[in-house]
């Protein structure tokens, strides 16, 4: 059963604004997987901002259940994988392979 959370809302003289959340939108395994290789590809060189594509992707997924199939703790993913996290490999690996993702390289 999915709980659902109220939305805070920010005002703004007469209009009110959400925050926007991105783990909202990828409802598909194939956006989940179209979302972290555009950051891959896009921009290969921010850590930070893949990080945060992937927790995003965990999110989407459940991190609950990320948590479990990885070994790691649902606070310590989201500490890790939030927008001042710095995760190790062994973190973007387990999370990977939980995800049933697969990291390749390739020639630049």
């Amino acid at each position: 059963m999915k709980v659902r959370r109220k939305r805070k809302a920010f005002i703004r003289g007469k209009t009110k604004t959400y925050p926007y959340d991105v783990a909202k939108q990828l409802r598909t395994r194939e956006e989940m997987v179209a979302y972290l290789d555009a950051w891959l590809t896009d921009a290969p060189e921010d850590s930070a901002g893949i990080a945060r594509a992937l927790g995003d992707v965990a999110r989407a997924s459940g991190m609950a259940q990320v948590a479990r199939d990885t070994g790691l703790s649902r606070e310590s993913l989201y500490k890790a994988l939030s927008d001042t996290g710095n995760p190790s490999l062994d973190t973007v690996l387990r999370v990977a392979k939980a995800l049933g993702l697969r990291l390749r390289a390739a020639a630049a």
